[in-house]
């Protein structure tokens, strides 16, 4: 069976999943937490990864050395501008994003050097 960055990397380049994806140029990844709560942990039958928690996955994450991103929005001034910006930020706040220096889309063999801590 696969590790936990293999899982991870097949499911990012598979396009079964709609909860996943490379962000910044896949140097990051993109989950929808709500999505992927509903399509990958809640799968019935053939689990994904061995946990149906959100928090369970991102100790996980952790525990290969990612860490999560924040991503910094630039307010308008124009009134109507920053609450377009503001609804789109909230619609993001179910986006979280991941680093690992070893895990980026470009350069696939360094997923082997993902180790557990």
């Amino acid at each position: 069976s696969l590790r936990f960055p293999q899982k991870l990397w097949k499911m990012l380049e598979s396009s079964k999943f709609q909860s996943v994806w490379w962000s910044e140029g896949g140097k990051c990844m993109a989950i929808n937490k709500d999505l992927f709560e509903a399509e990958v942990l809640g799968r019935e039958g053939e689990q994904v990864f061995q946990t149906q928690k959100m928090k369970s996955f991102m100790r996980q994450l952790n525990a290969y050395g990612f860490t999560k991103m924040q991503r910094d929005f630039q307010r308008s001034a124009s009134l109507p501008e920053f609450l377009a910006e503001e609804a789109a930020a909230s619609a993001h706040s179910q986006i979280l994003y991941y680093y690992n220096p070893s895990f980026n889309r470009a350069h696939p063999w360094l997923s082997e050097t993902c180790k557990r801590r």
